[in-house]
């Protein structure tokens, strides 16, 4: 297990993941969010392949459809 700072709180999940299988074991849809990691908007397209590494520091966002 690793500990991770995800939206100002420690979060923790299991070590050697990918930033796309972090999200979905945080319980995120990750098609709904936006990723800043580590200070950095990270492109959707690198999600597969980025490392998450302890003390990482991840601000999602969730998308909200709907409005008048």
């Amino acid at each position: 297990m690793i500990t991770l700072q995800v939206n100002g709180e420690l979060r923790q999940c299991s070590a050697g993941l990918s930033l796309e299988q972090v999200l979905a074991e945080l319980g995120y849809q990750p098609r709904l969010v936006v990723v800043e990691f580590n200070g950095a908007i990270l492109s959707r397209q690198a999600w597969p392949t980025q490392p998450v590494v302890e003390s990482d520091v991840l601000e999602v966002v969730t998308i909200v459809g709907g409005g008048s």
